[in-house]
């Protein structure tokens, strides 16, 4: 991938090529994040456990994972646009795939087929969104485009969720196919068409990921993933067995964390426009207490409910900060390294839903999950206090952060 350079049209007003970034990524994330309120439906249709079902999630991050620096070579040489397009075409492709899938294996593919668009959709979308703003507002507008992801969690699933329950776990991929078709006909109206590539070679471009910060700040997007992950991919079985709540409950449930990631995705672009490294260090710490919390409160639905809204606004917060991270830590190569950060934080996901699925098997009870989240949250905090410690220890250079991120 190469760094993008904009000839903005006035034309084109700039709220519109973020809008359509961000319907994209609503499917993406509706598609991504349906499968945790759908387990149970899936699990008994296709006559599974709920762990074996729970690797839906997880080989669906292990596709983002292996299929983001892939993808990154392959579209190295194409404009940022048309990577875009294709991205969308892919995912609506694995998409059909998961509606008609008539066993769990043809279900697995066709989800890996959908991941593998992912990485890439997400990792150029980010340096293109940013590029479209002064450097001030870089992280508030990866927010935006972000915001179809949280939006995903407050609409899509839950309706996604509702819809499956009422029409089978097929329906709400054909639904998200729907979504597919509307992000291509926005992006080709309002993306700007003087995206441009700089040149280079992509293979040198890959030599960014030797830098200490660059690797710190992948091995934060991975644990801050795995914590979310572990706990809520087993979300619908947990809410159902230990706070008693019904399948409308769960939907509801959903709903209200999905609010609390939008809020969270406002809230981590302000705070990374503000100070990058200090704001991260704090919602860490918080996302650890909260998932401490949910031990003890899983055990009432109305204070679970709270608690995991609560985790959520922490959890959502954490992400355009920790994209914006690898951008300015590997400022040679954004789009590579962008791309590559989500499939740190795909590699987070499946590692998380696998340590939850493992914990479960192994006889931990879904009100004691939450404790393995808090314990990789933390670990995370120290990743990143370590990192903030490195910058200050660093002399001033070329990839240092702005003042205003690091102060």
């Amino acid at each position: 991938m190469r760094s993008v350079t904009f000839l903005r049209s006035e034309s084109i007003p700039l709220p519109l090529p973020l809008l359509a970034l961000a319907i994209a990524s609503f499917g993406i994330g509706t598609s991504e994040f349906i499968i945790m309120g759908l387990l149970p439906d899936v699990a008994r249709d296709l006559v599974v456990t709920i762990p074996t079902a729970g690797l839906l999630v997880t080989g669906y991050a292990i596709a983002v994972t292996l299929g983001a620096p892939i993808l990154a070579i392959l579209t190295a040489r194409l404009p940022p646009r048309w990577t875009l397009f294709a991205m969308v075409v892919i995912f609506a492709i694995g998409n059909l795939g998961c509606a008609l899938a008539p066993n769990y294996g043809f279900l697995m593919a066709a989800r890996i087929v959908t991941a593998l668009s992912h990485g890439t959709f997400f990792g150029v979308g980010a340096v293109v969104a940013a590029g479209l703003v002064p450097r001030h507002k870089r992280a508030s507008a990866i927010a935006l485009m972000f915001a179809g992801l949280t939006l995903a969690n407050v609409l899509g699933v839950p309706l996604g969720t509702a819809l499956g329950q009422a029409l089978g776990w097929r329906a709400p991929f054909f639904g998200v196919i729907a979504i597919a078709i509307l992000a291509l006909i926005a992006m080709f109206l309002w993306l700007p068409r003087t995206i441009a590539n700089s040149g280079g070679n992509i293979l040198d471009e890959f030599k960014v990921l030797t830098r200490p910060q660059v690797l710190l700040a992948m091995s934060m997007s991975v644990l801050a993933s795995m914590s979310l992950f572990s706990v809520f991919t087993y979300i619908t079985p947990l809410l159902e067995h230990v706070s008693g709540a019904s399948p409308a409950a769960v939907t509801w449930i959903l709903l209200l964390f999905g609010v609390g990631l939008t809020l969270g995705n406002v809230l981590g672009g302000r705070l990374a426009d503000w100070r990058l490294m200090p704001s991260l260090q704090l919602l860490l710490g918080l996302v650890t207490l909260a998932l401490g919390l949910l031990t003890l409160t899983a055990g009432n639905l109305p204070m679970a409910a709270a608690t995991i809204f609560v985790w959520g606004i922490l959890a959502f917060a954490l992400v355009s900060p920790m994209q914006l991270r690898i951008v300015d830590k590997a400022a040679e190569a954004p789009n590579l390294a962008s791309t590559l950060n989500q499939g740190a934080f795909n590699l987070g996901n499946a590692t998380g839903a696998w340590l939850g699925g493992a914990a479960i098997t192994a006889g931990v009870t879904y009100d004691h999950l939450p404790w393995i989240g808090a314990v990789v949250a933390l670990l995370a905090l120290l990743v990143t206090a370590f990192a903030a410690h490195s910058d200050r220890g660093a002399a001033s250079g070329p990839h240092g952060e702005a003042p205003c991120q690091t102060a």
